[in-house]
């Protein structure tokens, strides 16, 4: 059943005032050469920054100063750069070094630029923000970047088409999911050094922690599941059955939910994300947001979800209590990635 308007307006007031006047929400837009800026108190669309060529994904800051994206360099002058037969994503692995492109969030202008591996695809900071790791698809390594001094100080051999990447809480060790391997990376940070890979199963996609490092995620892209990772052991120790083409997820602050997107094909795309009780390992609601959800971001009080519908251009946002849309807000073309103000 729909929300009655009135309700609507009131509850969105109600996150409005919560929410800090500085709050932000940024998504790449990926077959649009930019970055949407959503204003987190009323879900209204500031104006886009333009980025490099296809941005995959976007990490605010620890402090919140900036943005970091991920992107495959300066923009093409054709609008039509992939060559007729070949998807964007290959073209892409195929083009030239990519790059990770800095906005400052005060002005929302891009303020630095910094060369990295081919075909870039997310972008995690360590919890102290001191460096930034970077997963390069298109070479199988990581990129560690100083981030004061803006520059490249690492580059760490992973397994095969590295994708997702995320920090333990404790920042000391990274995971990744090595999308064509098969397995997720182990990257001990200390050492810069891959120290480990889990297998997992087919196509996995993105990694997550519980804010209380209890328990590891990733997405496993061809089997509709998510497979839940014991740290402690680097052992998978069950899956769980989601939608279809998971990609994205995120646990909520409390170490309680687990939101997973599914994101199905472009021919049959998935509309849903996947709640899921960390207490029983059950699916306890589906939610239907938008044609291609892929991205997911949790703000900081665990009461609201950003979801990316690639195909449909919109974000949808989901109050966590509640297990329901509260809002959709159009955005550029192709969303993929999505970060919220700490």
């Amino acid at each position: 059943m729909s929300m009655p308007k009135t309700l609507l307006a009131v509850a969105l007031l109600a996150y409005g005032c919560a929410a800090s006047a500085a709050d932000k929400v940024y998504i790449a837009n990926e077959n649009a050469g930019t970055v949407s800026v959503l204003d987190a108190a009323s879900f209204k669309v500031l104006t886009p920054v333009r980025v490099g060529k296809m941005p995959h994904n976007v990490q605010v800051s620890p402090d919140g100063k900036i943005v970091w994206v991920t992107n495959n360099g300066e923009p093409d002058p054709d609008p039509s750069p992939w060559h007729p037969g070949m998807n964007k994503t290959e073209h892409a692995a195929m083009a030239e070094p990519g790059a990770v492109w800095l906005i400052d969030t005060d002005t929302d202008a891009v303020v630095a630029k910094i060369p990295v591996g081919l075909h870039p695809a997310h972008v995690v900071l360590t919890p102290d923000g001191r460096f930034a790791y970077v997963t390069n698809g298109g070479d199988n390594s990581v990129t560690v970047i100083d981030a004061a001094a803006r520059s490249v100080v690492a580059t760490i051999a992973v397994g095969k088409f590295p994708h997702g990447v995320r920090f333990a809480p404790d920042g000391r060790q990274v995971y990744v999911a090595n999308l064509k391997g098969g397995t997720v990376s182990v990257i001990d940070v200390e050492s810069r050094k891959e120290v480990a890979q889990i297998p997992v199963g087919k196509g996995p996609a993105q990694v997550g922690f519980t804010p209380d490092g209890r328990l590891a995620f990733v997405s496993l892209s061809q089997e509709k599941a998510v497979a839940v990772i014991d740290p402690a052991t680097r052992k998978v120790t069950r899956k769980i059955s989601v939608g279809t083409v998971p990609i994205q997820l995120s646990a909520t602050p409390d170490s309680r939910t687990l939101l997973v997107a599914n994101q199905g094909s472009r021919s049959k795309p998935g509309n849903t994300v996947s709640m899921i009780d960390l207490q029983t390992s059950k699916l306890v609601k589906t939610v239907v947001t938008a044609s291609g959800a892929h991205g997911v971001a949790v703000d900081r009080e665990g009461r609201l979800a950003y979801i990316t519908n690639t195909y449909a251009n919109t974000v949808s946002v989901i109050d966590i209590k509640s297990r329901s849309v509260v809002s959709t807000v159009r955005v550029g073309k192709g969303p993929n990635g999505v970060s919220v103000s700490p």
